[in-house]
């Protein structure tokens, strides 16, 4: 079993950047999926079938963190709206 990870950020996002993928239909600035599944398209399907928007062909073409749970790792770790503390 792996584990697969999209992350798309549109937070500075501008015309110029038309071509860019678009991973959900709804709007959104920062889109995060995490799927446990024996391959890519397995993940893919998983997420088509919740049908709640996202748009897979875009997710096709979007790099895809891949990682195998045989081991221990960070699956995940993030800081958001940090303050710089002198």
């Amino acid at each position: 079993m792996k584990i697969f990870f999209w992350r798309h950020n549109k937070t500075y996002h501008s015309h110029s950047m038309i071509d860019e993928p678009c991973v959900s239909s709804e709007f959104y600035l920062d889109a995060v999926a995490i799927v446990a599944a024996k391959d890519k398209e397995e993940a893919l399907a998983l997420l088509a079938a919740e049908k709640k928007g996202w748009r897979i062909e875009d997710l096709r073409a979007l790099p895809c963190r891949e990682m195998d749970i045989e081991q221990a790792q960070i699956v995940f770790g993030e800081l958001r709206g940090t303050i710089q503390h002198l």
